[in-house]
């Protein structure tokens, strides 16, 4: 087992109560009050405003992080636009070959992956931070499906397709099929790593379904509280994950994902579906855009703020 000195590069300190102000990842042994402590995002998330995006939209695939966010194609009409976040503003950047919506996609604002949607295709296409490229397709066409992972390494499950359970793998070249969901399932919110997923909601009825994946297999785990499809999901794996927002009806609701159970927490300020994006944390997030009726330009910003946290034996 890796030791503190050998991740940190020091040794644990020891103080007389706690700093006046530590850093992300600091851990110390408070003398006086005699327990080990540390600084990180222990503290209960919220939503908050956000710049809002350039163009209104929805049911756009995405990919990237809180500060570097990036979201292309999606309706109302099918469109090749792509818009990148910087974490103040958004920027209009090279559009996609291929208009669509309810494609899936994922990576980031240098190499994201935008994958299938309507009209029904297996089309996909690779970012580099400047342009678009096509490269080789899906085995099926397909839109509304779950997507999570890196333009390395990523899955596409489900959707509107011939084979609604089917899975495939993208390894930075070409898909393979691998394992299907043991569920259909569309319009469902899709969180983490190619070894490392689950896949919660959808729709054809709404669904409280959900499904992990661990890099060979799905399983089937705890039901959300609430069904709905269109979601959105966030998080580097199953341990800690997010879904908001939806529809059926056009919902605000936020659930959180510890492992084993969902549990209901802070709302969206303005319930919509189809609203971007997908991210590897389930600590700084972003909802933009999406619909409630009306195409939304709208942005929130999902933060867990940094707390003191005492380290228990529990």
């Amino acid at each position: 087992m890796a030791e503190y000195i050998g991740i940190k590069g020091s040794t644990i300190q020891t103080i007389a109560g706690d700093p006046p102000a530590p850093i992300v990842g600091q851990v110390w042994y408070n003398s006086t009050s005699t327990v080990l402590k540390g600084y990180g995002a222990q503290g209960t998330g919220a939503w908050a405003s956000g710049t809002a995006m350039t163009t209104a939209k929805g049911y756009s695939a995405s990919g990237g992080i809180q500060t570097a966010a990036i979201v292309f194609g999606g309706a109302p009409s099918n469109t090749v636009d792509t818009e990148t976040y910087n974490g103040s503003a958004w920027t209009e950047v090279n559009n996609m070959n291929t208009s669509r919506n309810y494609g899936m996609g994922f990576g980031t604002t240098t190499a994201a992956l935008s994958v299938g949607g309507e009209p029904i295709t297996g089309d996909t296409e690779t970012y580099n931070g400047t342009s678009w490229t096509e490269v080789n397709n899906l085995n099926a066409a397909r839109a509304k499906g779950e997507s999570f992972g890196t333009t390395a390494a990523g899955i596409v499950a489900g959707g509107e397709t011939g084979n609604p359970v089917q899975t495939e793998l993208w390894d930075g070249t070409s898909w393979t099929e691998v394992a299907d969901l043991n569920t259909t399932q569309a319009g469902g919110g899709g969180v983490g790593t190619s070894t490392d997923g689950l896949v919660a909601g959808g729709q054809h009825p709404p669904t409280t379904s959900v499904e992990l994946w661990d890099g060979t297999s799905w399983t089937e785990a705890n039901d959300t509280n609430s069904a709905r499809y269109q979601i959105v999901g966030a998080g580097a794996g199953t341990a800690r994950a997010l879904i908001y927002g939806g529809q059926d009806p056009y919902s605000a609701l936020t659930e959180e994902y510890d492992g084993s159970s969902w549990t209901e927490i802070a709302d969206l300020a303005t319930a919509r579906a189809g609203g971007g994006l997908t991210f590897n944390s389930s600590l700084a997030s972003i909802c933009a855009g999406g619909t409630n009726g009306t195409y939304l330009t709208t942005v929130e910003e999902w933060t867990v703020p940094d707390a003191t946290k005492t380290f228990t034996a529990s």
